[in-house]
């Protein structure tokens, strides 16, 4: 069998989009339809619904999705073998190379994940870093179904089955941890007592406008749910899809917010935003998942590496 041919497939999963598999795997569009339907005709069976929005895998397709997986497993696997037979291994100089794909929620691939990106194509050129912003629900299934490599999570504890002999087990491993921030504009009413050494406490806080990132954002709820079990608290809490519009409704002097503190440095830097010297708020742990039963290229490997490295020394509080 043809691997390109499972390749295609796999990637037209994950993207249920014919132009976006074949923007990533440098195609023409008809190559990709020509690829599925040869390998339509040669497993007997129709894997993806054409519909005019997208594609949808079958329940074929989904049954066969994890075999797929496992059949360019064991070629990576078998390429790798023969490398190191030939005098290729890691430890030899030769340039490692390997598509990795990353999912992580909009905080890490806006404000860390390009730091990562920059600094894999200076060292590792032949690695190609895919990253796919993510919710851990997201994540986990992207997992478990084979489409993703890695996912990072801000969790407190990611919630993800992690049985020993699961088919779908996966591990997890703490990086690092990021310092959150609450800030305002500087003209707020409540940065006036972190001015004079004072701060606000939670019955404070929670009479106050806060613009917030989505639920299911675990540093958000957590804030979310002190604010209101305050004894008769009504604080006003506005949520987005995006951080920007949080920040920028901030920033505007229309309230409060928390976000990591590597997403409001340069706010604070220039003075559009101020930090709140509110009650302590603890930092989020980064969380690495990946499939246990899943082979770790040696592309796999450089990434986690780099990843460890970026969160190994997080953003501190100035002075």
């Amino acid at each position: 069998m043809d691997t390109r041919l499972l390749r295609t497939f796999l990637t037209l999963a994950r993207t249920e989009n014919f132009t976006g598999a074949a923007a990533e795997l440098h195609l023409a569009q008809s190559t990709v339809t020509v690829q599925l339907r040869a390998l339509e005709k040669e497993l007997g069976v129709r894997l993806v619904d054409r519909l005019p929005r997208g594609a949808r895998l079958t329940d074929a397709g989904q049954r066969l999705l994890a075999e797929a997986e496992g059949v360019l497993d064991a070629e990576a696997r078998l390429r790798a073998a023969a490398a190191e037979a030939a005098g290729g291994g890691e430890g030899d100089g030769r340039a490692v190379s390997g598509r990795v794909v990353l999912a992580a929620g909009e905080t890490l691939c806006s404000a860390r994940l390009p730091g990562v990106v920059a600094a894999l194509r200076r060292a590792h050129p032949g690695i190609e870093l895919h990253l796919y912003p993510a919710g851990t629900a997201g994540a986990v299934e992207g997992l478990r179904a084979g489409r993703l490599d890695l996912a990072l999570l801000l969790e407190e504890a990611a919630d993800v089955p992690v049985a020993a002999e699961g088919a779908g087990t996966l591990t997890v491993e703490l990086i690092g941890h990021e310092p959150l921030a609450l800030v305002a504009a500087p003209g707020h009413p409540l940065a006036a007592t972190t001015d004079r050494g004072g701060g606000p406490g939670w019955a404070e806080l929670a009479a106050q406008d806060f613009f917030l990132h989505e639920q299911g954002c675990s540093y958000s709820d957590r804030l979310a749910r002190e604010l209101l079990a305050v004894p008769g608290a009504r604080p006003r809490l506005t949520r987005f899809g995006s951080i920007e519009a949080a920040r920028s409704c901030v920033a505007a002097g229309l309230g409060l917010t928390v976000l990591p503190r590597v997403c409001v440095a340069e706010a604070l830097r220039v003075g559009r935003l101020t930090e709140i010297a509110g009650p302590p708020l603890p930092d989020v742990p980064v969380q690495l998942v990946r499939h246990a039963r899943r082979w770790a290229s040696p592309a796999v490997r450089v990434v986690i590496t780099h990843l460890a490295s970026c969160f190994a020394a997080p953003a501190r509080r100035p002075d």
